[in-house]
């Protein structure tokens, strides 16, 4: 795959254009959707094409799609964000390695790190920062991984000083972008060597689908798919189809998701009902210097917190246009309770040392109009 380290033209334009595979038969502006899973071989590239080995026409269209959006040379696409991230951990951890990974992660890849990674043997450190994860490193450390902005506190970490960090070292540096979405960050430009995303939220960006997708260098690329073909978490071309399609309007669809989420967040900001709100667009975040340092847009995710957590099934049971559901990254807004879903699986002391309070919501802000999002929230929060 071409080096695609500079777009050729703006992010609309490429989320339209890049990658799409051009059907000269017919001349249709669309991608066709290739559904055989028995390609000839030898064929004319002497290439032995398999759904399985991640190599089909509509896999590949998402690959150079997406390796343009991130700035990186490859990409390869799965069936799911987290066997996206398993097979990059596998690709590149054994038994008797050590990682490196950021305390504050979505729950799955909490399960994922606590229950396999430890169960084969590699050994795990934690930390909040770039400072932390120094003092973590050993000699047998071979990875640094984190989420920028993260699921659900939305904490930032400097990008660029991980990266440095990494290299320092010789490990390899992994980041799950998927709240920033390529839109607001690249961290490739950082120096960050893989990027994965849950394509199942902003990338595709509808709600009905599940892909996951890891764009880096091509040697990089080179090794995860040598692990993908074991484990078999690839897409089917219908919805490595209906992905491209999402993705064509992912530009648009972002600065929306930016626009009404920092609109949001100030207005719950002042709600007497809201104890504090957590969003990298506000300068009471913790981390809002980094977000604005290495960030184009805040991004559409947001957290907040109830003065009363016992009054959170009454929020849920109130909103009108705001859907209480899981996931996330979709135009119609969401919220949900990290306590009872993402992080149900940890104990109480362990979701208080995160952070994680029985108050705390997490919304999706969608790309409704942004002043009804306002007054659905109004309401929802109002005294009987």
């Amino acid at each position: 795959m071409d080096n695609c380290s500079k777009p050729p033209a703006g992010f609309s334009t490429l989320c339209i254009h890049a990658g799409t595979h051009v059907d000269t038969a017919t001349g249709g502006a669309c991608s066709p959707i290739f559904t055989s899973t028995a390609y000839a071989y030898p064929n004319p590239a002497n290439e032995n094409i398999y759904p399985r080995y991640f190599n089909t026409p509509n896999q590949a269209v998402i690959n150079r799609k997406l390796a343009v959006l991130e700035r990186g040379e490859a990409a390869v696409t799965f069936g799911s964000g987290m066997a996206a991230i398993a097979t990059v951990l596998l690709a590149h951890l054994q038994p008797g390695d050590h990682a490196i990974f950021q305390n504050d992660l979505y729950g799955g890849t909490l399960q994922l790190i606590n229950r396999e990674l430890v169960r084969i043997g590699v050994h795990i450190s934690w930390g909040a920062n770039v400072a932390e994860f120094a003092d973590a490193f050993r000699p047998e450390t071979r990875l640094i991984y984190v989420e920028s902005p993260s699921n659900p506190l939305l904490r930032c970490v400097d990008l660029q000083a991980v990266a440095a960090l990494g290299k320092h070292h010789g490990v390899l540096t992994v980041i799950d972008n998927t709240f920033a979405t390529p839109i607001n960050q690249n961290p490739l430009v950082w120096g960050i060597d893989a990027v994965i995303h849950s394509a199942t939220k902003y990338l595709n960006g509808h709600s009905d689908m599940n892909a996951g997708v890891v764009v880096a260098s091509t040697a990089i690329i080179r090794r995860v798919i040598g692990t993908a073909v074991n484990l078999g978490g690839m897409l089917d071309a219908h919805a490595c189809s209906q992905l491209e399609r999402g993705l064509k309007t992912l530009a648009l669809r972002v600065q929306r998701h930016n626009e009404n989420a920092f609109a949001l967040a100030h207005a719950l900001a002042v709600h007497p009902a809201v104890a504090r709100v957590i969003y990298p667009g506000l300068p009471t975040h913790p981390d809002h210097a980094i977000a604005a340092g290495q960030m184009r847009g805040f991004g559409g995710m947001l957290s907040f917190e109830l003065r009363q957590p016992d009054q959170v099934d009454r929020l849920l049971s109130r909103l009108r246009i705001v859907m209480p559901a899981l996931s996330l990254g979709g135009v119609e807004s969401l919220v949900c309770v990290p306590s009872r879903t993402s992080h149900r699986m940890m104990t109480p002391a362990e979701r208080q040392r995160a952070g994680i309070s029985d108050g705390l919501i997490r919304v999706s802000v969608g790309i409704e109009n942004e002043e009804d999002l306002r007054e659905d929230f109004h309401q929802a929060l109002a005294p009987e």
